[in-house]
């Protein structure tokens, strides 16, 4: 793989190899990261790509769409057996614009919607004002109990009583716990408001089972293909049938132009890899080894937010250790470490400073690791902490690191 670009263009082709051999060499747990296997690297490349196309199959505004039509079908196809869905739209270039689609459906400008603060779990297109959700629609949030830093159901139908919103969404990109899907659509029934459940975090766990299917509760289900669901880089929405054609209208031509069709194809790779037992095995181990870590960081010290997690994600407070998010981050990517430092809830940091950090393990499941190892990983994780400033033991964790992510090979043989 990447002989031509080798030789066509070195300088790219080391700056790639040069972030293979991160990841190979690293400990990858970022909780919106995961590996996908060979095929999906092989179909994002695909011939697919040369094709251009805009509408949907049988209602294109090219020729030669027959092929390209037969695929786009099997995608969708096979997500709505995966998630028992009415209608599926796997067009979408990421879970933002799945997100700003179906608010393009059935919304507009001015509306008023409720969704999950953005430091207390939520994502940005869940509102937050620096993002096109929050500048075209009147967004009001809600939020966690603070003695549980779980959703504060009260609040939030108290607010939808008051507000009398026309869509609710929930979801979260570091909220570790189960949300209960069924209460939230009880709301906005109650209140005459659709329900959007962006499940982009859990799209995996969900397709394997081990997550609660918001399909079951909600009118509109986004997600990306990333993250838990391991697969292609893109996004896709799921509906009850009645709002297929508002959908699909809203993404083509409301949304987007043309599709990238060699990533719809890797899309329907992933949906019907995610069906399959392995995978299932796969999201089972992603949660006990995420709650085995999690026990691991609360013996040396580390408060958990919530008391653990239900997903494949820790979000970790680290006021009790006298460190920042920030600091913590830097210091575990100096040996090969990478988490992202996060926002805890009511976090009286700074976003960019923060006083936590995100922690996934679905990256370092699929690479074969088991609970045994969180323990090693958790005593490197506060090594770090602890040595944070102390360049030479910092080098002795990082050849730690390095020895120990050998032990599980990335790709073996696929690139060099």
């Amino acid at each position: 793989m990447l002989e031509s670009v080798e030789k066509s263009d070195p300088i790219l082709y080391d700056i790639v190899n040069r972030e293979f051999k991160r990841q190979q060499t690293g400990l990858e747990m970022i909780a919106s990261e995961s590996y996908v296997p060979a095929e999906i690297l092989e179909i994002q490349g695909s011939i697919m790509t040369n094709k251009t196309t805009e509408g949907f199959p049988g209602k294109r505004y090219h020729g030669g769409c027959e092929v390209v039509d037969e695929m786009e079908r099997l995608g969708i196809e096979r997500a709505k057996s995966l998630y028992n869905a009415g209608h599926a739209n796997i067009q979408p270039h990421s879970g933002s614009q799945a997100n700003q689609t179906v608010y393009a459906a059935i919304l507009k400008p001015g509306d008023k919607v409720l969704g999950l603060r953005l430091d207390q779990g939520g994502h940005l297109t869940h509102g937050n004002q620096v993002n096109f959700s929050g500048k075209f629609y009147d967004f009001s949030s809600y939020g966690l109990d603070k003695e549980t830093e779980l959703i504060d159901y009260n609040y939030l139908e108290t607010l939808a009583h008051e507000k009398k919103p026309k869509l609710i969404v929930t979801g979260g990109s570091a909220y570790p716990r189960q949300i209960d899907y069924g209460k939230i659509a009880d709301i906005a029934k109650s209140v005459g408001a659709y329900y959007m459940v962006d499940m982009a975090h859990v799209a995996g766990l969900v397709a394997a089972g081990v997550y609660d299917n918001p399909m079951k509760y909600a009118d509109f289900v986004t997600s990306t293909t990333t993250k838990t669901l391991c697969g292609a880089r893109g996004g896709f929405i799921l509906s009850k049938e009645e709002y297929g054609k508002a959908i699909d209208k809203a993404l083509f031509p409301g949304t987007q132009g043309s599709a990238h069709l060699h990533i719809m194809a890797a899309k329907a790779y992933t949906f019907k890899r995610a069906q399959s037992e392995e995978f299932k095995e796969l999201m089972e181990q992603v949660i006990l080894n995420a709650r085995a870590l999690g026990g691991v960081l609360s013996k040396e010290g580390f408060r958990m937010v919530s008391g653990g997690t239900d997903s494949h994600l820790l979000l970790v407070d680290l006021r009790e250790k006298k460190l920042t998010g920030k600091e913590l981050e830097i210091a575990l990517d100096k040996v090969g470490i990478t988490v992202n430092k996060n926002m805890i809830p009511f976090d009286p940091e700074k976003p960019l400073v923060t006083s936590g950090v995100r922690i996934g393990t679905t990256a370092l499941t699929i690479k074969g690791l088991k609970e045994s190892h969180m323990e090693q990983i958790g005593d490197l994780i506060n090594r770090v902490s602890i040595y944070k400033d102390d360049p030479i033991a910092l080098m002795k964790i990082k050849e730690e690191v390095m020895e120990f992510s050998g032990r599980f090979p990335l790709y073996e043989g696929y690139f060099l």
